[in-house]
């Protein structure tokens, strides 16, 4: 009620600004837990290339991408209990007017850093593994000497597949379904042995031996709410939807994790957390927004998955536009280019080559015009036709995919009709039964406005007639007073 307690903008601007500030600083630091597994990849992959190991070397690509994916698990794993503890600080020290706003920030914070802390390795595998590599003679390096990686020669679209299937199955298996479990397991045993610890002096005399069940329900692990429920759905729901062109199966997999975890979370409620208190809610409130955002986003990004990670379009390019009989026979060759092995530079040759005789020309996979051209190693024609066509994949597949939405959504009601139809006659029934009050009520009114009515002409009849009556009896009253003054003065 004072003006002086109201927290103004200046008050509220150094909150603002340190969770912009640190919000901005946990994006980096995920970016750069991506770059440094990228760097593990790289060392690795050089330095299992060097094994004297036969069997070693031909494994190099899947122990690299194996191992990479684990600790890039690992890492999503422990970067998202922080950012998850990291968000409601931060929502915090903002100090929000109400309970909703709060909220409603704290879900935001939390979202987008768990969104880009789940999908940065994904998107890197799936657009920008393998673009910035540099061709024959003017490779991209890292740290001197470390060349950038590269996709398996069939694409990136199996090393994607890998990547999702397994950060998507462990985060269920380990963060959905284990630590939902083990972790308030183990703070009521942290409790539990923290009270046994407690003074026996400090007990009281008259507490019976058995607890009672309140206090045994008191020992439970207090309830904080829906909002991580809420978020593991919605994380799960991005990798079904962002990536399945690339991952089949991962609807499936997230229905079996559902299952398993509707009894798990039966269990959790009845038995590990207390009762929680009943709120009621008008919708799902900012979770609606976040799920149609993913929606919308799933479309673009499989356009660009279908386009750009796999061969799909070049495929179609070749087979429709350059083959000679309509078929595949020769798709491979046509993607490879041709380079002069005399144009590397000094120290960059490769040593101990497998061929008994020296090799003057050598292929690698791009669209590049070849050593005799004048715009050598220049991005070629086919390159520029099938980007064109890419693009042209992607505008078409999302406009499509959008248009079939709307299309669905409008002959797919959100209300039965049967429904519909049903609440328009509860409608009516319920408006005519208030009319009909409402007539009656009228009617009663207006009966007791007559009854009024009657009441208040009968009285004023009353009035005139006792009026009347008075008038008549000063009259006769005046009249006997003239008659006896006239008697007087005749006397």
């Amino acid at each position: 009620q004072d003006e002086k307690d109201k927290l103004t903008w200046n008050d509220r601007m150094p909150g603002y600004a340190a969770s912009f500030g640190l919000i901005l600083f946990m994006i980096m630091l995920t970016f750069s837990a991506v770059f440094g597994v990228i760097i593990y990849r790289i060392t690795t992959a050089a330095a299992l290339s060097f094994s004297t190991n036969e069997t070693t070397r031909s494994n190099v690509r899947v122990t690299v991408t194996a191992t990479a994916v684990i600790i890039n698990l690992v890492m999503i794993l422990i970067l998202d209990e922080i950012y998850g503890a990291v968000a409601k600080w931060l929502t915090e020290i903002e100090v929000p007017k109400t309970e909703k706003t709060f909220e409603e920030r704290l879900i935001l914070k939390a979202f987008l850093l768990k969104f880009v802390n789940s999908y940065a390795p994904i998107f890197y595998v799936a657009f920008f593994k393998g673009r910035f590599v540099g061709r024959p003679g003017h490779y991209v390096y890292v740290f001197d000497g470390y060349r950038m990686e590269e996709c398996a020669p069939g694409g990136c679209l199996m090393e994607l597949c890998i990547q999702l299937s397994i950060i998507m199955l462990g985060k269920q298996l380990i963060q959905n379904n284990l630590f939902e479990i083990g972790i308030p397991k183990l703070k009521k045993l942290f409790r539990k042995l923290k009270d046994e610890r407690t003074d026996p002096k400090e007990m009281d005399i008259n507490q019976p031996k058995d607890p009672q069940q309140w206090d045994l329900d008191y020992c439970l692990e207090p309830f904080t709410g829906l909002t991580p429920e809420y978020m593991e759905m919605i994380i799960q729901f991005g990798f079904v939807t962002l990536f399945v062109a690339s991952f089949p199966l991962a609807p499936l997999f997230a229905l079996l994790n559902n299952i398993i975890e509707v009894r798990l979370d039966a269990k959790k409620f009845v038995t590990e957390l207390r009762r929680p208190d009943t709120v009621r809610a008008k919708d799902i409130g900012i979770w609606y927004n976040i799920l149609s955002g993913i929606g919308k986003l799933s479309v673009i990004i499989n356009a660009f998955v279908i386009a750009v990670t796999s061969d799909f379009i070049p495929r179609l390019m070749y087979q429709y536009v350059y083959s000679q009989n309509g078929t595949m026979h020769g798709f491979i060759n046509h993607t490879l280019s041709y380079f002069n092995v005399s144009h590397l530079k000094a120290g960059t040759q490769p040593e101990n080559s497998p061929f008994a005789q020296d090799v003057l020309i050598c292929r690698f996979k791009d669209y590049r015009e070849p050593p005799w051209s004048q715009n050598q190693y220049e991005f070629s024609k086919q390159y520029w036709a099938v980007l064109s066509a890419r693009l042209a994949f992607v505008i078409l597949f999302q406009n499509l995919v959008m248009f079939l939405s709307v299309l669905v959504d409008w002959m797919i009601p959100d209300i039965p009709k049967d429904i519909s139809e049903q609440i328009k006659k509860e409608k009516s029934v319920l408006v005519d039964f208030f009319l009909k009050e409402e007539h009656e009520k009228l009617k009663l009114i207006e009966s007791f406005i007559t009854h009024d009515k009657h009441k208040h002409r009968r009285g004023i009849k009353d009035q005139r007639i006792r009026a009347a009556s008075f008038s008549q009896f000063s009259w006769s009253q005046k009249g006997s007073i003239a008659s006896f003054s006239s008697q007087h003065t005749e006397v």
